[in-house]
């Protein structure tokens, strides 16, 4: 017994060790029978995506590219900043700027205005054989609303149209607010009053009508504008470049390329808007700067004349010329840096004035300073870019309040600026004046006629090249007004470049995932579900007891499977688990009980069986019927004896070897049948009686084998462990539950039945289905004897 247990031992601590392993082959091969599954799965997901293709409107993408110019203010700002590091601000410039275009572009009053002048929210649908179709700009006649009725729409305005050019006929019926209106038109354009409002029906040119009946859907412009909205994607093409890749989204190609057409052109037009208000506010400036420089500038002629006339003067003294021509210079340097004074007083009452707040400032109205030329340029280009954000932002987008820090700080900027170019142009007034009093005294001889006549005709310059300067200003800002261009210049037209969705490949392969992915979900479902052991991985993840074979599956009825001089699997299965056996028993050890959970496990079947292969080895094997509460053995093994086992245990009969009989299957294989089925089985089993009989039938056979009742239904085959030097549990593939291998796992565990070698029945040698026929069932009980019987079979010789 203790070389059992030691030749056991390394075995248990294998299986523990690799109880949860699952073989590869044993996973793909659990898949492969159900193979049927997974080609059923496979078509049914090409036939579903075969009809989602053919009548599902395809979506394609439409694209355009376009590049945009720098504005004149930006021109000027990377001028004046191109002497210190211009090309990185020029690019952080170019960037912020991109994205304020970006959002300009994707704003609700854009987009409104390209929906209402393409008249996207009317669709025009024809009922095709497969799918619909929006005719757009195919519809012989086009359908309108006044836009402040589609702004008040509540819901959608559904209709049929049937043009028929042929009897001069438009037919129009459909539910309007609840009535029914049917209409027929016999000449166009036509108006048909609603409750929602008149919609007019003009003639497309070019289009006939062929009388086929149109569903004509008119929507409010703001459920079309959220449509192409969210599809509208607009990229910029790389950093240091300023063109935008616009792309759109459509069933109709021709609809996203007019949508993207007239997108960069109402963004244009905007754009070259915004420039002319920026010109108009110049112009208004400068108007009103000529109206008082031209009223000052003829007071100060008249003051000339008028002194002239009064004194009498003439043409200045010869010898005083020098002189005069050094106080000239100083005068005229004093006249230039006065009408720069005066300018900028001039733009500095603008900018304070309340009234020209959030207007932009003039520009190019002759002030020199570079620094407050760019901060006046770049205070502009903020105040219209906040002008157009705000039509689709509101203030309190952080947007917006960064453009608002940024204008407030640079109308400081402005503010300063101009400060320091008044009190540069005091100083230099201060001086030329200095100087020209420098020379004015050298000239002192000269009368005071004609010193006071030189102070009239400074004044009289000034005020002349002053009015000069807005004049010439002014004929340059009319030519900026007359010259805008496109902010925008397209440099891909608008064209479909592909199919967006349905994607065929992309669907053909989800459609074979699916088809191998929901079959295979199923069966793994069903596998977790599934309560009786399947495979030898089963066993394999819950068994902790040592597996002495495998049998495959074999014929129903077929009882007694194993023939002498045959290869075939179960015959191999056989000598297999024999040879197992033999080396687990060893030399000393005889007795082997065969027993299993439940019945119909096939331990009667493997008993025999085991039975006939070991008396094949020349070996004279005894085997006992002990399911002493349904014996089949008898009827399993053909044999006539009414007599049994329980005849010797209870005392009838006295002989043990009278009861024997051979087997009629092999000259070693001798049998004990159970007998007459006594009303105390577990009483009888426990009684010296069968100690005495086990030691004198050991003496005379080389193996005994016992084919015991279920264990987990009554005590026998515990009760005869004490005889036995090792127990054959039996298991039966596709029949056995998960928890009868943990209650066998409990008995070995608790040491009840001695040895435990187990064996798996009915094994399906490709894994696939079970259906072994043993057509009886234990209804234990007294004198029951149901059960089904068997035909018995001979070994071949």
């Amino acid at each position: 017994m203790a070389d059992i247990n030691s030749t056991m031992q390394p075995e248990r601590m294998t299986d523990e060790q690799n109880e949860e392993t699952i073989s590869i082959m044993e996973i793909l091969l659990r898949f492969v029978r159900y193979w049927k599954w997974f080609v059923l799965g496979i078509a049914v997901a090409l036939v579903v995506v075969f009809l989602y293709l053919r009548y599902t409107t395809p979506v394609y993408n439409v694209t355009s590219s376009i590049i945009l110019k720098e504005s004149k203010n930006q021109r000027l700002q990377q001028s004046m900043l191109g002497g210190m590091d211009g090309l990185q601000l020029g690019g952080l410039g170019t960037v912020s700027n991109l994205e304020n275009e970006i959002f300009i572009l994707q704003s609700r009053s854009i987009i409104r205005n390209v929906v209402n002048r393409l008249n996207l929210h009317t669709s025009y649908i024809v009922e095709g054989r497969i799918k619909s179709t929006d005719l757009y700009k195919q519809s012989p006649v086009v359908v309108s609303m006044v836009q402040s009725k589609l702004d008040s729409l509540k819901q959608n305005i559904e209709f049929t149209m049937q043009v028929d050019d042929q009897a001069g006929t438009v037919k129009v019926s459909g539910l309007f607010d609840g009535a029914q209106t049917d209409t027929v038109f016999t000449a166009l354009p036509a108006q048909l009053p609603t409750p929602q409002g008149d919609i007019s029906f003009t003639r497309r040119p070019g289009v006939e009508g062929n009388g086929r009946p149109l569903s004509v859907v008119i929507q409010h412009p703001e459920a079309v504008l959220r449509q192409y909205r969210g599809s509208l994607s607009i990229q910029q093409a790389s950093r240091q470049a300023s063109v935008l890749n616009l792309s759109v989204n459509t069933p109709y190609p021709e609809k996203g390329k007019d949508f993207l057409n007239m997108l960069v052109e109402v963004y244009n037009n905007e754009t070259i808007e915004d420039n002319k208000m920026e010109a108009f506010n110049t112009q208004a400036f400068i108007n009103d700067r000529i109206a008082i420089i031209n009223a000052e500038l003829g007071e100060a002629e008249r003051d000339v004349e008028d002194y002239k006339r009064r004194q009498g003067l003439t043409d200045l003294q010869a010898d005083l010329q020098r002189n005069m021509q050094m106080g000239s210079q100083y005068e005229s340097q004093l006249v230039q840096v006065e009408t720069q004074l005066n300018v900028v007083n001039s733009l500095n009452a603008y900018i304070n004035d309340p009234k020209n707040v959030n207007k932009t400032l003039p520009t190019n109205v002759g002030v020199e300073d570079p620094t407050l030329a760019a901060t006046t340029s770049e205070y502009n280009r903020l105040v219209l870019e906040r002008e157009r954000l705000s039509q689709s932002m509101t203030a309190d987008n952080p947007a917006m309040r960064r453009l608002d820090e940024q204008i407030s700080g640079l109308r400081q900027n402005i503010n300063s600026s101009i400060n320091s170019v008044q009190q540069g142009l005091s100083i230099q007034r201060r001086d030329a004046r200095n100087q020209a009093n420098i020379y004015g005294g050298r000239i002192g001889s000269v009368p005071t006629q004609e010193r006071e006549f030189m102070e009239l005709s400074r004044e009289q310059q000034i005020k002349a090249s002053l009015f000069l300067m807005l004049l010439q200003k002014r004929e340059e800002n009319a030519l900026e007004l007359a010259a805008t261009a496109n902010s925008a210049k397209v440099l891909d037209e608008a064209m479909p470049v592909g199919k967006v969705s349905p994607r065929s490949m992309i669907l053909l392969l989800a459609a074979l995932m699916l088809g191998v992915l929901v079959p295979a979900g199923i069966i793994y479902l069903m596998d977790i579900l599934q309560y009786k052991i399947r495979t030898r991985a089963d066993v394999d993840r819950i068994n902790k007891v040592p597996v002495l074979g495998e049998i495959p599956k074999h014929e129903e009825g077929d009882n007694v499977a194993v023939q002498e001089n045959e290869t075939r699997p179960i015959d191999e299965a056989f000598r297999m688990a024999r040879t197992n056996l033999m080396l687990t028993l060893g030399a000393d050890n005889k007795v082997v009980v065969f027993t299993s959970t439940v019945s119909g496990e096939g331990k009667s079947f493997v008993a025999i069986n085991m039975a006939i292969s070991t008396a094949l080895l020349d070996k004279k094997v005894l085997l006992i019927g002990m399911d002493l509460r349904i014996p089949h053995l008898k009827e399993y093994m053909g044999l006539d004896s009414s007599d049994g086992i329980t005849s010797y245990l209870s005392g009838f009969e006295k002989d043990i070897d009278s009861l024997i009989v051979p087997s009629g299957l092999h000259p070693n294989l001798y049998a004990l049948p159970a007998g007459p089925i006594p009303p105390n089985p577990a009483e009888l089993l426990s009684r010296p009686t069968l100690d005495s009989a086990i030691a004198k039938l050991k003496e005379e056979f080389d193996y005994i084998f016992i084919d015991s009742a279920p264990s987990a239904q009554v005590t026998d085959t515990l009760i005869l462990s004490r005889v036995t030097d090792a127990t054959v549990y039996v298991c039966r593939a596709d029949y056995s539950s998960k928890g009868n291998l943990r209650f066998a796992n409990s008995l070995m565990e608790q040491n009840k039945l001695k040895n435990m070698l187990l064996v798996v029945n009915e094994v399906s040698e490709f894994h696939r289905g079970y259906g072994y026929g043993y057509g009886y069932g234990y209804g234990y009980g007294y004198g029951n004897k149901g059960g089904k019987r068997k035909k018995s079979g001979k070994v071949k010789r």
